[in-house]
């Protein structure tokens, strides 16, 4: 029995494209009216999903943390300032504190 060849690669290609057309030429496609009915059925769904799945993972929290099994580390970080006066005296400023400015130097 003979081997059947291929087509080359371009051929194969135009055929895929020309296959595609015909099956969306027989697609029913939805009138508008039908789409925007369609569309709004779906952004009420993902809210609807968007709330439930936000009310769900703060309510879970909300018990978990009552029960003890969940906290949330806070973390808080307090910085000094180090200032030196013209002297060459350091001070340790507390963060609510402000450098003082610095004076020129005497030449």
């Amino acid at each position: 029995m003979a081997e059947k060849k291929k087509p080359n690669i371009f051929k194969r290609i135009a055929q895929k494209f020309k296959d595609v057309r015909q099956e969306l030429k027989r697609v029913i496609w939805p009138t508008k009216e039908k789409l925007i009915q369609n569309s709004a059925v779906v952004l009420v769904v993902i809210a609807v999903c968007a709330i439930l799945l936000t009310a769900i993972g703060k309510g879970a929290g909300w018990i978990l943390e009552k029960v003890g099994f969940y906290k949330q580390n806070i973390e808080t970080t307090v910085t000094t300032t180090v200032a030196s006066d013209v002297s060459g005296e350091t001070t340790t400023l507390a963060p609510s504190e402000t450098a003082p400015s610095e004076a020129p130097s005497e030449t």
